[in-house]
């Protein structure tokens, strides 16, 4: 299975307010991880509209974890940021053309492996990707493009 750009982007910007421990701008994500800063306009946008991110437009606007990095759970996060859940034709009623759909067991064992494939990720959060003594190295590489 392959994430998709948009949820790869969202965990990064989690992972960067959660080293931040308090406002941040877009620009900062953008020059820490060399992203188009449109393309992580989007993704601010929809992390915040989830309740991810606490957003402020403005002059002294900014970005900040909503919740608690040790509290965002990674299979929540890529289960409301993902739009492939369609990983196979057979998987979409509208657009299936297999003449042996509904016959074969692909579709269920395909289920049964996202499935998995989401617990596994419930069991991790932000926190744990990101902070602490463990990943001191992912703060020194994307705090110091900023000087965060």
């Amino acid at each position: 299975m392959k994430l998709s750009l948009f949820s790869d982007y969202s965990l990064r910007v989690l992972i960067y307010a959660s080293l931040r421990e308090g406002q941040f701008q877009l620009k900062d994500v953008s020059k820490a991880y060399g992203i188009s800063r449109n393309h992580l306009a989007q993704v601010v946008h929809r992390l915040g509209q989830l309740g991810y991110l606490e957003t402020r437009r403005g002059r002294g606007g900014g970005c900040r974890l909503a919740q608690p990095a040790s509290e965002v759970r990674l299979g929540k996060l890529f289960r409301q940021t993902e739009d492939q859940h369609t990983i196979m034709e057979c998987f979409d009623p509208k657009t299936n053309s297999c003449r042996i759909a509904g016959h074969c067991r692909v579709q269920g064992a395909l289920t049964q492996a996202m499935s998995a494939f989401y617990a596994t990720l419930d069991q991790y959060t932000i926190a744990d990707v990101a902070v602490g003594p463990q990943n001191e190295a992912i703060a020194r590489i994307l705090l110091a493009v900023t000087g965060g």
